[in-house]
């Protein structure tokens, strides 16, 4: 535990030193922000909406922007390493294999974490200070919880990541195989799915259940829970409107989709030849 910390520790600081913290929070608040400020231009206006449509466009942004940035961060997590030629001088520590990678997957969820508290808290508190008439208590709650699911979505493909990173001997093929990665999760599933709804003529009740098959919806329905006006603006979620997800199962699936990627991943570190 102590070695898996200290690495997590060297990560997150190596984080700081590269500005990764402060790029991303950067960039989550002023997308954020200006999503949610131009909210109502499709209805003509201009300024910030409903708490409901600021919520779903903020997760929007999320789930374009959160599985990027953590595949970016962490898609070179092992190879990087092993091409630079420092993966073999840190597999002569005194610590398993297993511990180097938690250590490492934990600095980089630190780092993403703490950047998606930043980003998307800013965001929060221009919103609360410049919206007119959106409850406060609920403001706090609505974007607590799209700040926890934007971690846990973008722990999942950190993990991903990982298991990318282990996999290949190659940045460049690591890189490819995180954007395809990127690009199955984020648009290629969502239209697997609406054209499946259209073939069935909109039978089966077993489609919505096919969106918990996906983090990226999974985090969608967590940002759904407490809204039913926004299930109008949730594209392919919206067959799940009949279905009450309890947050607590959506919140277990996303931690499943940490966990099954990472411990492949950590199965696969432990046979690597550095």
């Amino acid at each position: 535990m102590n070695a898996t910390l200290t690495v997590a520790r060297k990560e997150f600081q190596d984080g700081l030193r590269n500005r990764w913290v402060l790029a991303i929070a950067l960039i989550l608040a002023a997308l954020a922000v200006g999503i949610a400020w131009f909210g109502a231009a499709a209805s003509g206006g201009m300024g910030f909406t409903t708490l409901s449509t600021t919520v779903v466009s903020l997760s929007t942004l999320a789930v374009f922007l959160i599985p990027l940035i953590a595949l970016l961060l962490a898609y070179d997590a092992v190879v990087g390493e092993q091409e630079s030629g420092t993966l073999l001088l840190l597999l002569t520590y005194p610590m398993s294999r297993t511990a180097l990678l938690l250590g490492k997957f934990l600095g980089h969820g630190l780092i993403l974490g703490a950047a998606t508290v930043l980003g998307f808290g800013i965001a929060g508190i221009v919103i609360g200070i410049g919206a007119d008439g959106i409850d406060i208590g609920q403001l706090v709650s609505s974007m607590g919880l799209l700040i926890l699911s934007s971690v846990l979505l973008g722990w999942v493909f950190i993990a991903f990541a990982y298991l990318i990173s282990v996999w290949v001997s190659e940045k460049a093929r690591a890189a490819g195989l995180a954007l395809g990665v990127w690009f199955l999760f984020v648009l290629v599933f969502d239209l697997g799915l609406l054209a499946l709804l259209v073939s069935v003529q909109g039978g089966g009740d077993w489609l919505p259940w096919l969106l918990l098959l996906n983090p990226t919806d999974g985090f969608r329905l967590i940002n759904m829970v407490g809204f039913d006006t926004a299930q109008a603006y949730t594209g392919v979620t919206a067959i799940a409107s009949d279905i009450d997800f309890p947050i607590s199962w959506l919140v277990l699936v996303m931690l499943g989709w940490i966990a099954v990627p990472l411990g492949f991943a950590i199965l696969r570190f432990r046979h690597h030849s550095a």
